[in-house]
Parts: structure tokens; sequence; C-alpha cells
């Protein structure tokens, strides 16, 4: 007997009573952007290999151990991408975006993929919104990206669940300085490091201050500390940060220990996390990547950004319980259609119902049956009335309408009154 077909591991289909918990996530973050002045880019999913290796850097988990990674005919290398930054760049300095100095606030949303253990918030084919602004320098883009993730959390009622942590990279001569720093202080204590964290002393030293290994959380203890190394220049745009998000009312933490698993960051980084998803912690996460466009080929541009992961985000809402009850709602007005004259009626003036009250949710019954297996698919789905149409409405040109959601009585409404009827019954709701 074959096997019977599945979605692969870490790959999960988002079934129907799923996804509109997504849809209301991803619709208040799209009517955020658009009132920030963001506007949609869409990217290929498949980049050329070397995109990523340039990009994000060699050394780094994601290039060495993440990648879908595959030669196509043409025996070229291509990646399914692993997060959306590089590829923005690309679509940037590809359509000569950048140039000139122009100034250009994006966002973009869709799957990513790294092949990693497929646990709860943490999948190989994950989805994120993100946004990059290009050919601002200053502290204040960095703070309004901040400011603008804030403000959704206190949209999806989050913001008592999520706390921002914070840091500066400096430049990258400065960066430079403290990896060199860092990695003398842990040579000296090498065999104290647990094995993953040897591993990165010579390929991504930073990413051990990240390590979950209490034992090397323990030898970090005494290493230096980042804003020991800042540069002036990176000091002053990081106090220009800070004195925005305090103007904003928006506490945060310091954390020298934030350096994020991408290559391509300097200045700023930050994170949002939670304590309410277990180790799954960081929900969004972003900062300031002055140099990767000109690491990609293109002329130096300031850029910084975020991203957001998705299902992490749904399964936190899910959690404290934060989503709307009225997303399952299939429907605003179930309609009950019996006999062959009734459903030709009731298909004509549920079309007419559509035209005058688009905003309304209709559902008109399918495949007949009897008063009760309709009335029991009217309740199933959720709709607040019930249309009731059949021989005797007919010959009066009226429509039962009953609700379904208190005790309330039945009414009779003319075919010509029923959009008025619906919309006063919805003002009421």
């Amino acid at each position: 007997m074959s096997k019977s077909l599945q979605a692969i591991r870490g790959m999960n289909d988002i079934l129907p009573e799923q996804t509109p918990a997504w849809r209301y996530l991803e619709n208040t973050l799209v009517d955020l952007l658009d009132g920030y002045g963001y506007k949609e880019i869409r990217l290929p999913i498949v980049e050329y290999t070397e995109l990523f290796a340039r990009g994000i850097g060699e050394g780094t988990d994601v290039v060495d151990k993440e990648m879908y990674t595959f030669r196509d005919r043409n025996e070229e290398s291509l990646t399914l991408r692993p997060e959306g930054t590089a590829g923005c760049v690309r679509a940037v300095l590809e359509h000569g975006l950048s140039g000139g100095g122009q100034v250009q606030k994006l966002w973009y949303a869709g799957p990513m993929f790294r092949y990693e253990k497929p646990q709860k918030g943490r999948y190989r084919q994950f989805h994120q919104v993100g946004v990059e602004a290009f050919n601002l320098p200053g502290p204040d883009v960095d703070a309004e990206l901040i400011v603008l993730t804030w403000r959704l959390w206190k949209k999806l009622g989050l913001a008592d669940a999520v706390t921002l942590q914070l840091n500066s990279l400096g430049s990258s001569e400065a960066r430079a300085a403290y990896r060199d720093a860092l990695v003398a202080y842990l040579q000296e204590r090498f065999e104290q490091l647990d094995e993953d964290s040897q591993r990165r002393l010579t390929t991504n030293p930073l990413r051990i201050l990240d390590s979950k290994n209490e034992a090397t959380q323990a030898v970090l203890v005494g290493a230096p500390t980042l804003g020991d190394y800042l540069d002036e220049e990176s000091r002053l745009h990081f106090d220009g940060v800070r004195a925005r998000l305090d103007a904003a009312g928006i506490r945060y933490e310091i954390n020298h220990k934030l350096v994020r698993g991408l290559d391509y960051y300097n200045r700023t980084v930050f994170e949002w996390v939670t304590d309410k998803l277990g180790a799954q912690g960081t929900v969004c996460a972003g900062g300031r990547y002055d140099g990767l466009v000109s690491q990609l080929g293109g002329k130096a541009t300031p850029g910084v950004g975020f991203a957001m992961g998705v299902e992490r985000l749904v399964l936190l809402l899910e959690t404290l319980e934060l989503l709307p009850a009225e997303l399952n709602r299939a429907a605003d007005v179930y309609v009950c259609a019996f006999g062959e004259a009734a459903e030709l009626a009731a298909l004509t003036l549920v079309e007419r119902l559509r035209d005058e009250l688009p905003a309304l949710r209709l559902l008109l019954n399918s495949g007949g049956g009897s008063f009760k297996s309709q009335f029991k698919k009217a309740d199933k789905s959720g709709a607040r009335y019930a249309l009731i149409l059949g021989d005797d409405e007919l010959a009066g040109r009226v429509v039962g309408c009953k609700p379904l959601r208190d005790d309330s009585e039945q009414q009779s409404v003319a075919w010509d009154a029923l959009a008025e009827h619906l919309a006063a019954c919805q003002q009421q709701a």
C-alpha cells in the first residue's frame, strides 16, 4: 500500500478555522503601515544563493546550516529565501529605487524557509512581515519603526505582553574591534565553552553572546561589552534613538548581548520579546544595516528595517485570548429557502442585498434541506440573523427575519424594506 501523502515536516497547512486570525493580524498591520506611508513590494521566493551568502554572511548559522539550496536545470545555485531583507535590497538595487538619494519606505509579506528543528512557534516554512527604509541615516527613522511596532501592540492588545530590548552595534570598525576583544577573552576560556560556541568562535563569535548554554553564559559575565567599544558617532545616534523613545513614552531595556544573527547589522538593533511563548520569545526584531547595499554592489545607502513572525504573533494572540470573538463568524445573515421557487427568489433577493449592503456578510443555504437542518446550519455559521423564505413568504413578498443570538421574536419584513431593516439591525449589534 502506498504511503499517504502528507505535508513536509515543518511546513504546515493553515486551515480555514485558522486563517481569520491571520487575516485579522495582517489587515491590522497593513492599515497601520499605510498610515505611516510605507508601500508594499512583492518579492520572489527563490533567489540566487550568492545573494544570501554575500548579504547574510558566510559563517552564519542561516547560510551554513539552515538554507534550502538546490541547482536548477541550468546548474545555477538557487535558494528558497530564509529572510526578506537581502531580497528587498536586491530589488531596490535592480530597479534603481534608491538612486539619487531617494527615500524608499517599503514593506513585504510572505513565507520564508529555514531547515530547523520544528517546534511550537518555529517552523521550516514560516511567514514574516518585513519593513525596510532606505536613504534615511538619522535616528528618527530607527525610532519611527519601533514606535510603529509599539502602536501595533497597542492595537492588538499586546502592549503588556511584550518587552523592547535595545542595543547598538556601532560602526563596522567598532564592531570589528569589539569582536577581536571578545575573541581574545573567550580563547583564554575556550575549554569552558559549549561545543557550538567553540565552533562559532572562529566563524561568528558575536553569536556566542546569545548562547542558551548556562555554562557559556557564566563565562560571558566578565566579557567585554559592546557599549565600551562604541564610536562617538554611533553613541550619538543611539542617544538620539533613545531620546525619541523616551519622548514617545516607550519603555525599553538595554541588552548589551543583543547582536542579532545576521552579519549585516550595524548601530541600532532591537527585539520585541515575550515570556508567554516559552523558548520562542522573539516576536519582532530588526535594526540598521547601512553597509548592506554597498555589500551587494550598490552605492553606500543607509538602511534600517524589521521583520515580525506571523505564526508567533497569532500564537500569542491565541494564548492570551485576544482575538475578536466575531472572527470565526462565517456570516452576519444566513438565508434559508424552502422549495425551488423560494430558492430562485432567495438568490435574486440576496444578490440585491449585496448591492445595497456591500459590507454585510450573507450566506445563502446550499443543498436544500429541511427546516430543522437549515436552521442548524444557520446557527453553526455564527450568523446573528436568519432570513426565512418559503411559499407563504413568497406569496406575501415578505421575508421572515429571526434573531439567532437572543430571544427576540421573528419579524416579517417586506422585500423592499429588507435592506433598511438589516442595516438598522447591524447598527444595534
